[in-house]
């Protein structure tokens, strides 16, 4: 799978410890992970509220069963929440066809994410898949662990769920819609996938709203789903999603297409007109940073100028 979209979690100080953590749970299970540091803080050139964190961890690249994840370390200016949780698709097929390996492989990884955690749905049979449970764990990432049917095309392990609510109730198909749109010109194309509305009015959800749905980016998988809870969340800058571009025009052309909030932009950020954090960054962006004082640079930027840096 090409990976041009990477999820990103905000910690607060702890991005060393969280990809430990998770690198373990998730071998515990039987999948292949790992955690290192990417990218270290400049000893120079960084803002005020920066300066303690020269020299320390910036990026640590979580890598789980193929599936890039990113720890951003940073303050205590953001974090995650339900808005953005990521599924576990404990599809049998990872367990040479055994369901009841399958499930024994969620059981472990619930009891992992679970300590020290919150529980928002437990781990139970549902009418929507034999073994489900919600959990935000001890860093405020939630993880939704399902146990699949190993019917039709295969997904991958991880995918990222969306769910919309607040200023975005309701408009989870039109966000499909848009992003589908906007990347459709990418490498792999994009699409809609399937989509089951309520069927009937579930907490601020319409009958009409989307209790489950999914997208396709290039080889990557979303889902999106519009909250029947009742309890807003909203989306936040504690998980966002960078898209790694291949040049200047992609990074002008998603620019254009996603920013919606003129003062949420800065050093390669936005936000949609949903609520939701994107970085729009060069795939090299590693090696532009190397470049003298490439990292003071970006930090007066809005949007990222590949030549600038």
């Amino acid at each position: 799978m090409t990976q041009q979209i990477v999820p990103n979690i905000w910690c607060n100080r702890t991005a060393e410890e969280a990809g430990a953590f998770y690198a373990t749970a998730f071998e515990t299970t039987g999948f292949q992970a790992s955690s290192a540091v990417t990218a270290r803080y400049p000893a120079e050139g960084l803002l005020d509220f920066q300066r303690d964190l020269a020299g320390e961890a910036l990026v640590v690249d979580l890598l789980i069963a193929g599936t890039q994840l990113a720890l951003v370390n940073a303050g205590p200016e953001f974090s995650p929440n339900p808005s953005i949780s990521f599924m576990v698709n404990f599809d049998p097929l990872f367990f040479g066809g055994d369901v009841d390996a399958a499930r024994r492989g969620l059981d472990t990884l619930w009891a992992k994410l679970s300590d020290g955690g919150t529980t928002m749905m437990p781990v139970d049979e549902y009418p929507f898949a034999a073994r489900y449970g919600w959990v935000q764990d001890r860093y405020g990432v939630s993880w939704q662990l399902m146990l699949t049917r190993a019917e039709g095309e295969p997904r991958p392990l991880i995918i990222p769920a969306l769910m919309f609510d607040g200023p975005a109730q309701n408009r989870a198909a039109e966000a499909a819609a848009h992003y589908v749109s906007l990347f459709a010109g990418l490498p792999g194309g994009s699409e809609v996938g399937a989509q089951w509305p309520y069927g009937a009015p579930t907490g601020n959800a319409t009958a009409e709203a989307l209790a489950f749905g999914e997208f396709r980016i290039g080889d990557q998988w979303f889902m999106g789903s519009d909250n029947g809870s009742g309890v807003d969340h909203g989306f936040t800058a504690g998980v966002s999603l960078q898209v790694n571009c291949a040049d200047q025009a992609v990074i002008d052309a998603l620019w254009e297409g996603l920013s919606a909030v003129p003062e949420a932009e800065r050093c390669g950020w936005l936000v949609d007109k949903f609520g939701v954090s994107w970085q729009i960054v060069p795939a090299n962006l590693g090696e532009l940073m190397e470049h003298e004082g490439a990292y003071e640079r970006l930090m007066q930027m809005k949007k990222i100028v590949i030549a600038e840096l």
